[in-house]
């Protein structure tokens, strides 16, 4: 045969080969094995046998026909590339990264060793140094997209992120188009929580892949943390459109709902996803945590209670759980639930801030603090440890310490919803004027932007400011009671009497409780059954026996949640609830939230708006709440046509004053006084309070002490302005007869602002000390006034400071006018309308009678004037 034509082998070869190439492997095979039948070391024959028997998945076989190949030809790249992807497959890793590297001795630049010698590290988790061999590859071919793009994920799991999308940025120039490129390179930085990075890319997915909801979902995880709630939101309801079965969808708008306060939303699509999942326990935990931030506490316990069915180990949701059942008032289940959850996992921080919690709540301070140490010990820094810690040691009087664990909070957490706040909150009451004025155009700015950053009450001892009160108060509720209630009472016809019930805390030892009990006693039962509603402590007291014997029923509700109270009053066909609380401490009115009655008043125990649509009217009068005031109200004002402050005549009143010595007080010289609680005190009626004594020789400054930072504050503060300190005498807490026993050593009660006396300033008109007062312009600082109108020394009441020092230094300097006006306060005491009680019992109740008349009309409640007994 000439030179140069193909032989038979060649021949068979070749028809071999167009087999293989068409997948026709079985006759493929056939004819490489009749090529072996004539030459048994054909190599080419020998190696396409192992590649058909690799193709078909014959590991140990394509092992053995690549090996006989390899004895004909041992430096075969190709074989040796193929044994090692045989041995890669049959998980003999390192046997396969040998062949490769045997391989790279023969030829140092094969791309396809390094790259294969990269994916074998990489699988075998020695992800640093299969990207160095993923680098080596790309050195030499630096225009492989592929080698780009898995030196990237080496580089990511190596813990090299930013190399990583170097390298995939580097694979995106070659091709700028490739979706895979982008879809990693945007879960990359996504991952490293660059999330505006992360949202940009996820744009570059959705422009090459427009319906891509995974894409869509990751860009809304991306603008959940950048803040932009909105977009986020966008993301996720495109996705819900095109993808309506994928519940993580639905999940992740659910957060996103839940950070723009759109509970209800949230809270329909958490519902969406139980209905496809009902053992979904991320969902079923954040539904639970809206429904129980919302109020809705019972359904937030169901949800804990279905998550812990699943996984009952989890400590996480013990705990949650036991917030639940701190918000039904069942405190010692709640401590248990937290000591559950410490029993599963003792270091859980958040655990044991919430069992210092509930140990406040069961009025076990010392043991809250305990646990918060312990919470600070595992995390010092923790801001929410730090904030309750300081709540706890408020509650001990102990405001100084406060103060510094809420400045430590903020510090830790700058955006801590409460603690600047508190922070203010603590520097009132230990009288820190420099601090407050130095929170005080925070406190506005932050109000100003309907963010509720501090308490309604602690406001009103910053500002006479009723448009800011009513901003402030109008977030505050937003914040506790975001989702509206369905209302609980169901229209009835009249009865033959209107049930009235009062709520509060403070059926005992308190000052409400003082002023209320006689007109409760007075109600004419003809027309009126009177029911209390209390959830304070039983004191034992007294006081405590005659009120409960002043209502014609009695419910004492402080183991029940709010919405257990409301349904029984409902239940109990209650016309008119009125709420004696408003927003001071341990208010509940999440009670009323439900509408339990068709028509709720506030009254008497909160001088400011409540702020919330489901309280209809507030008790006034034309001096303590003009009608001009209307607008920063959210209850409707109704006029009593005299004093709006009910009294107690069945008061004592102690007629021999005990002796000046036994108080701390100088045999001589004038004695001014101000009963009230320290955090009243401004600097600028201090101010006027040192000129006074500046200008009055001997005279002194008797005021309680209400703790020990403020005393020492306040005498720090006449030191620096001329005042011994030791002019500033301090009186201890006293029982009520003593207390107002000593009020016949004062000569004068100075009044304050913008917080005026309100129960003190009706004690020592009962002991016919005078009170001097300059009214401003909320119904906090407008009290006074209305009182001394109601006692019949109107020329008390000063229309400016200026006026109100003048009038305190002319009766310092005139005995015989104090003398006066002392002797027109005994005989107020029978005659004056401030103290008739059975007159104020009849204008409450012809109020009470004009609300349901309104009602019953079904009309909406509007403002009117009680008009005054012919």
């Amino acid at each position: 045969m000439p030179s140069g034509e193909p032989t038979a082998t060649d021949e068979a070869l070749g028809q071999a080969t167009e087999l293989h190439q068409q997948g026709r492997l079985t006759e493929a095979e056939q004819a490489y094995r009749q090529i072996l039948a004539r030459e048994p070391r054909h190599f080419v024959a020998l190696h396409r046998l192992a590649i058909v028997a690799l193709q078909q998945g014959r590991l140990d076989e394509a092992l053995r026909e690549v090996d006989a190949a390899l004895q004909v030809e041992p430096r075969a790249e190709p074989a040796l590339l193929n044994k090692g992807t045989i041995l890669y497959g049959l998980g003999r890793a390192e046997e396969a990264l040998a062949v490769y590297r045997a391989l790279l001795d023969i030829n140092p630049c094969s791309v396809d060793a390094h790259f294969n010698i990269a994916n074998a590290l990489l699988a075998t988790d020695r992800p640093a140094q299969a990207a160095e061999s993923f680098a080596r590859a790309a050195v030499l071919r630096p225009d492989d997209v592929e080698v780009r793009r898995r030196h990237a994920e080496a580089l990511a799991r190596a813990g090299r992120p930013a190399d990583a999308i170097a390298s995939l940025d580097a694979a995106l120039a070659l091709d700028p188009e490739a979706l895979r490129l982008h879809y990693e390179r945007a879960a990359l930085l996504l991952s490293q929580r660059r999330y505006q990075d992360a949202a940009a890319a996820y744009e570059a997915v959705l422009a090459r892949s427009p319906g891509d909801t995974v894409a869509m979902n990751n860009r809304g995880l991306a603008l959940l943390e950048l803040g932009r709630l909105q977009e986020a939101l966008a993301s996720y309801d495109a996705a819900v459109a095109i993808k309506p079965e994928d519940l993580d969808l639905w999940y992740n708008r659910g957060n996103a709902l839940a950070r723009l306060e759109q509970s209800d939303a949230a809270l329909a699509s958490y519902d969406r996803v139980l209905a496809g999942n009902p053992d979904h326990a991320r969902a079923l935990t954040n539904r639970a945590n809206l429904l129980r931030t919302a109020g809705r506490a019972e359904e937030a316990l169901a949800s804990y209670q279905r998550v812990l069915a699943l996984a009952p180990g989890d400590a996480a949701t013990h705990t949650n759980m036991g917030n639940a059942l701190r918000h039904l008032n069942r405190h010692s289940e709640a401590l248990a639930a937290h000591e559950r959850a410490l029993a599963i996992d003792a270091g859980l921080v958040e655990a044991l801030i919430n069992r210092g919690i509930a140990l406040k709540d069961l009025d076990r301070i010392d043991d809250a603090l305990a646990s918060y140490a312990r919470a600070l010990a595992l995390a010092p820094d923790h801001a929410e440890a730090l904030y309750n810690q300081g709540l706890a040691l408020g509650l001990l009087n102990r405001h100084e310490q406060a103060l510094a664990s809420h400045e430590r909070a903020l510090a830790a957490d700058p955006n801590h919803r409460h603690a600047l706040g508190a922070i203010a909150d603590a520097a009132l009451r230990i009288c820190d004027w420099a601090r407050m004025e130095r929170l005080r155009p925070e406190l506005e700015r932050r109000i100003g932007e309907g963010r509720p950053v501090v308490g309604p009450f602690t406001l009103i001892g910053y500002a006479d400011d009723p448009p800011l009160q009513l901003k402030c108060t109008r977030a505050y509720m937003a914040d506790r009671y975001p989702l509206a209630m369905p209302a609980l009472w169901r229209r009835t016809g009249p009865g033959s009497r209107l049930r009235i019930a009062y709520l509060s805390a403070d059926f005992q030892r308190h000052a409400t409780a003082f002023l209320m009990a006689e007109l409760l006693e007075l109600h004419d039962r003809s027309r009126f059954e009177v029911v209390g509603v209390s959830w304070g402590k039983d004191d034992g007291s007294t006081t405590r026996t005659r009120l409960v014997g002043a209502f014609d029923r009695f419910l004492d509700v402080g183991a029940s949640s709010d919405l257990d109270v409301a349904r029984r009053l409902a239940a109990d066909e209650v016309s008119i609830a009125v709420d004696l609380k408003g927003l001071t401490g341990s208010n509940r009115i999440g009670i009323l939230s439900h509408r339990p009655a068709p028509i709720q008043v506030a009254y008497l125990g909160y001088p400011a708006t409540s702020g919330a649509s489901f309280i209809d009217y507030v008790l006034a009068d034309p001096v303590v709440l003009p009608l001009d005031q209307q607008q920063h109200w959210t209850e409707t004002i109704v006029h009593l046509p005299g004093c709006y402050q009910a009294n107690d005549r069945r008061r004592a009143v102690p007629t021999a004053p005990p002796s000046r010595a036994a108080n701390g007080l100088p045999d001589t010289g004038f004695v001014f006084c101000s009963f009230n609680n320290s955090w009243k005190i401004t600097a600028p009626v201090f101010d006027i309070w040192m000129r006074l004594l500046r200008d009055t020789p001997g005279s002194v400054l008797w005021l309680i002490d209400d703790n020990e930072a403020a005393s020492r504050n306040l005498r720090r503060a006449a030191a620096q302005r001329g005042v011994a300190p030791e002019r500033l005498i301090f009186a201890p807490r006293a029982e009520p007869e003593a207390h107002l026993a000593r009020h016949r050593l004062a000569d004068l009660f100075l009044d304050t602002l913008p917080y005026n006396a309100h129960t003190t300033a009706s004690d020592a008109l009962w002991m016919a000390t005078p009170v001097l007062t300059c009214p401003g312009k909320s119904f906090a600082a407008r009290v006074a006034a209305s009182l001394l109108q109601a006692v019949g020394t109107p020329e008390l009441v000063c229309r400016s400071l200026e006026d109100y020092e003048q009038m305190a230094l002319r009766l310092a300097r005139e005995p015989a006018t104090l003398a006066e006006i002392k002797a027109r306060l005994e005989t107020g005491r029978s005659t004056a309308r401030l103290f008739d009680t059975p007159r104020l019992a009849r204008d409450i109740e012809a109020a009470f009678t004009t609300m349901w008349e309104i009602h019953q009309r079904g009309e909406a409640p509007r403002s009117f004037a009680v008009p005054p007994p012919a």
